[in-house]
């Protein structure tokens, strides 16, 4: 067990410093950025080279979310929800924690504005100006959230060709991140939210509940669509 919680922390720690790191270092350089299609990717990236790195020792969740749809759809078990959660949770802040070190090292740190840090947030002027409501965040965290947990059990599916799972896996939180970065800033990840939002406080920490809650019941809804409506045939833990 002490082997998986270190790899979905190590796991976790790749996704917030890859992912979140590409939109605090990266998005913005004049000229040469990588934009939003960069930082979706890198987003992608994260996880499909740590599912092929660590995905078999701790199955590869790195996300709260996709734990709990996993129970959901029957491929694990409930008493390791907490300890898979805490060290998701761990790994997030400790990159977390990383970015804001290097980042200040620069004295470029700062907590205001939509976003800032790479945080989640909705009913505020983001970009393009435009201000998604809090209904509109929850229905967009909540359907993303939703359809990767189906991609996730239908690629891992043992009628699946489980040697491309992680290609498919880390192009479809690329879409996720394609579609949603200008209306949330993309979570469908309760780690991930929570360990930027440490670090700016204020309107990131009031409204983390959102990508809390929208995530975590968008992936038990996918695992139970897959599991009573797609999957072919019984694959409950023991």
């Amino acid at each position: 067990m002490i082997k998986k919680l270190f790899a979905e922390f190590f796991g976790t720690f790749w996704l917030v410093f890859g992912g979140c790191g590409s939109a605090v270092f990266a998005a913005g350089v004049p000229d040469i950025g990588i934009g939003l299609v960069g930082v979706s990717l890198a987003f992608g990236l994260t996880v499909l080279t740590m599912a092929y790195a660590v995905g078999h020792i701790s199955g590869g969740h790195f996300n709260p979310a996709v734990s709990f749809g996993l129970f959901a759809g029957g491929r694990f078990s409930a008493k390791d929800l907490i300890p898979y959660i805490v060290a998701q949770c761990i790994g997030a802040i400790a990159a977390a924690g990383c970015l804001y070190i290097i980042l200040n090292g620069a004295g470029a740190f700062s907590d205001e504005g939509a976003g800032a840090f790479a945080t989640n947030f909705y009913d505020m002027p983001g970009y393009n100006n435009r201000s998604y409501s809090m209904g509109a965040a929850f229905l967009a965290e909540f359907l993303l959230t939703a359809f990767f947990l189906i991609i996730i059990l239908g690629a891992t599916d043992k009628w699946a060709n489980g040697k491309f799972a992680g290609i498919a896996i880390g192009l479809a939180l690329t879409l996720i991140h394609l579609i949603s970065i200008p209306i949330t800033n993309t979570s469908v990840n309760p780690a991930r939210s929570l360990s930027q939002a440490v670090f700016v406080g204020g309107a990131a920490m009031s409204q983390l509940w959102l990508f809390w809650v929208a995530p975590i019941l968008g992936g038990i809804v996918g695992g139970l669509i897959y599991k009573f409506l797609l999957q072919r045939d019984s694959e409950l833990v023991d």
